[in-house]
C-alpha cells in the first residue's frame, strides 16, 4: 500500500476521537482517523447508546406489567405483556447502525480519512495499521491516542460461558432467570436494574459498604429504596470469590465472612474499566504515566512533543461527553487556538431508578476547598410535575459559597432528571450564582421548577416549601 502522510492521526473512533477528527476536517487539517472497530467506539456500539435503549425497553415493559396487575392509581387497565428480547435487541441493534452510518458520514463530510484496521506505533510520528488486505503506513505530524477503555475483569472470574462483561448483557436473546451482579456501580446496577424489570431475579454483589459509592449516600438511598421495590437483593460488604466447580453457582464472601453461594444462569462482572494501553505500540513512546493512565496537561499534550491524548486512557471521568470536549478541544489547539481543558463542570449521569445527577462540587467537596457553603434542596414530593409523573421520590440539590452566592455544585435524584443536566451545567459554565438561578423564570409544570426552588431555599426565600 502507499504511504499516507497527514498533518493529524487520531487513533481511535470511539466520542473523543471522531469528534476531534470532524472538528479538525472542519477547521481545514488533513486528518486520517484510524480503528479496528466499527465508528463510535464502545459507547455507540457497546455502551451508553445500546444501554439506554436496553433501559427504555425495560421501563416501558415494567409499566404495563404494572397496569396489567390490577393495582394502580391511574385507572388504566391492560392485558398481561409478553417480551420478545431477541426483537428488542434487533431494535437496539438498528439505532446503533444508524448512528454508525451518521458519524461516518460526518467523518467524510469533513474530509477525514478513515481507515479501518489495528493502529501501532513505529515510532512518535509513524503508525503501521494492520488492514485486511495489508499494512498501512501512515506519518503525522501530531498524534491524538483516543484509545478508550475496556471492561475489567476479575482474576478469579474470567470473562467466558456463564461469566460476562456489559458487552455481551448488551446482546442477551433472551433474559436470564438469575442473573448475579458483581460490582454495585452505575454499570451494574443500570443493567441489572433493567434486567429485574423485564422478569430477572437479580443479587448486586457488592464490596463497599453500600451501592453506588461514588456519590453521596443521600443521593443513593432513593436507588437502594427502588431496587427493593424491584425485588433485588443488594449484598454489600460482599466478596466475589469464585465459580463452584458445577460452574453456575457464584461462591461470595459475605461481610460477616460467611459464605454464600448464589445459583446464576449469568454472572455479570462489572466492576470497572482499564485504558486501553496496550496493543498499540507505547513501548515504542516515551509517555508519562499516571498509574495505568496517560498524564496530560491542561491542553491534553502528553510528555511528547505532538503527541496528544484524550478520552479514558487518560483517566477519570471515563465519561463520553469529557472525551468529546476533550477532541473538540485538541482539534482546535491543533488549528492554533487558544484553549485549555477544565473539568469543573463535566456533568455525570446515572441512568439507574431513579436517575442521579452531579455536576461540580457536592457539598463535602466544596467544605474542603475551605470555603463556607450554603445549601439548598428542594424534594420531588412538592413538584406538582413529579406527583402527575408518579416520581415523587429524589431532590435536586444546590450548593454555593456563602459569601457571594457562587454556584459551586447541583445535585439531583429523580425520575427522568438526567434531561436537567444541561441546565446544571449551564448554571456551573456561567458562573451562575443563586440569584441567577432563582431569578429565571422556569415553565410551571415542570420538573426543573425544582432547581429554581432550590436555589430560593439557599437564599432563604422558598416559596413552595
Amino acid at each position: 500500500m502507499k504511504d499516507i502522510s497527514c498533518k493529524l492521526l487520531v487513533i481511535g473512533a470511539g466520542p473523543g476521537g471522531y469528534v476531534c477528527a470532524i472538528r479538525a476536517g472542519q477547521l481545514g487539517i488533513d486528518t486520517v482517523i484510524v480503528d479496528a472497530g466499527k465508528p463510535g467506539g464502545t459507547c455507540l456500539n457497546v455502551g451508553c447508546i445500546p444501554s439506554k435503549a436496553l433501559i427504555h425497553a425495560a421501563e416501558e415493559y415494567d409499566r404495563i406489567v404494572h397496569l396489567a396487575n390490577g393495582r394502580n392509581s391511574l385507572g388504566i387497565r391492560a392485558t398481561k405483556p409478553e417480551l420478545d428480547l431477541a426483537q428488542t435487541i434487533a431494535w437496539k441493534d438498528g439505532i446503533v447502525g444508524r448512528l454508525n452510518s451518521g458519524v461516518s458520514g460526518l467523518l467524510k463530510k469533513a474530509k477525514v480519512k478513515i481507515v479501518q484496521g489495528r493502529a501501532r506505533f513505529r515510532d512518535g510520528k509513524t503508525v503501521e495499521v494492520e488492514t485486511e488486505t495489508g499494512r498501512q503506513i501512515v506519518r503525522a505530524e501530531t498524534v491524538v491516542i483516543a484509545t478508550g477503555s475496556a471492561p475489567v475483569a476479575l482474576p478469579n472470574l474470567p470473562f467466558g460461558g456463564a461469566v460476562i462483561s456489559s458487552t455481551e448483557a448488551l446482546a442477551l436473546t433472551s433474559v436470564p432467570e438469575r442473573l448475579v451482579v458483581v460490582g454495585g456501580g452505575y454499570i451494574g446496577l443500570e443493567l441489572g436494574t433493567a434486567f429485574a424489570k423485564m422478569g430477572a431475579k437479580v443479587t448486586v454483589v457488592e464490596a463497599q459498604g453500600r451501592i453506588l459509592p461514588q456519590y453521596d449516600a443521600e443521593l443513593t438511598r432513593p436507588v437502594s429504596k427502588r431496587l427493593q421495590a424491584l425485588g433485588i437483593d443488594v449484598m454489600t460488604g460482599a466478596k466475589a470469590k469464585g465459580l463452584a466447580k458445577a460452574g453456575s453457582t457464584l461462591l461470595v464472601e459475605a461481610e460477616d465472612g460467611s459464605e454464600a453461594s448464589l445459583a446464576a444462569d449469568k454472572i455479570l462482572v462489572t466492576v470497572g474499566r482499564r485504558p486501553v494501553t496496550q496493543s498499540w505500540g507505547l513501548d515504542e513512546l516515551v509517555l508519562d504515566m499516571d498509574g495505568p493512565f496517560i498524564r496530560i496537561d491542561e491542553r491534553c499534550q502528553t510528555s511528547m512533543r505532538g503527541i496528544y491524548a484524550i478520552g479514558d486512557v487518560t483517566g477519570e471521568p471515563m465519561l463520553a461527553h469529557r472525551a468529546m470536549a476533550q477532541g473538540e478541544m485538541v482539534a482546535e489547539i491543533i488549528a492554533g487556538h487558544k484553549r485549555v481543558w477544565d473539568k469543573r463542570g463535566i456533568p455525570a449521569v446515572c441512568f439507574t431508578d431513579p436517575e442521579i445527577v452531579t455536576v461540580g462540587l457536592s457539598p463535602e467537596e466544596a467544605r474542603r476547598t475551605g470555603v463556607e457553603v450554603t445549601i439548598g434542596q428542594f424534594p420531588f414530593s412538592a413538584n406538582g410535575r413529579a406527583m402527575t409523573k408518579m416520581g415523587e421520590d429524589g431532590f435536586v440539590r444546590v450548593v454555593a459559597r456563602v459569601d457571594n452566592h457562587l454556584v459551586l455544585g447541583i445535585q439531583a435524584v429523580g425520575h427522568g432528571i438526567s434531561e436537567l443536566a444541561a441546565a446544571f451545567g449551564l448554571a456551573l459554565e456561567m458562573g451562575g450564582r443563586l440569584e441567577d438561578v432563582a431569578g429565571t423564570i422556569h415553565a410551571h409544570p415542570t420538573q426543573g421548577e425544582a432547581f429554581q426552588e432550590a436555589a430560593l431555599k439557599a437564599l432563604g426565600q422558598e416559596l413552595h416549601i
